[in-house]
């Protein structure tokens, strides 16, 4: 594996561990898609530093059990400011 590939997988598990991120926000914040995010994660790091990935695992697992929530939160708060703005 390249050096700059495992330098960047250490980087977004720091970042996703100190930010609590989704692997979504990391995408954005990384300028990369969400399947780079994830192999570089799931994948790369656990032969680079088994230990960081899974710290970074338990973030992801923790995102993965709320993300229902989160859509459900979504949605309560799309149809709230559709209603707000035809009362207007």
């Amino acid at each position: 594996m390249k050096d700059y590939i495992e330098e960047r997988a250490v980087e977004i598990a720091y970042y996703i561990i100190e930010n609590k991120a989704t692997v979504r926000q990391t995408a954005k914040k990384f300028g990369m898609s969400k399947s780079t995010i994830h192999k570089d994660v799931t994948e790369r790091l656990l032969q680079i530093n088994p230990a960081l990935a899974g710290e970074a695992r338990k973030v992801l697992d923790q995102n993965k059990s709320e993300r229902h929530i989160r859509g459900g939160l979504a949605t309560k708060e799309k149809y709230l400011h559709q209603h707000m703005l035809r009362q207007h």
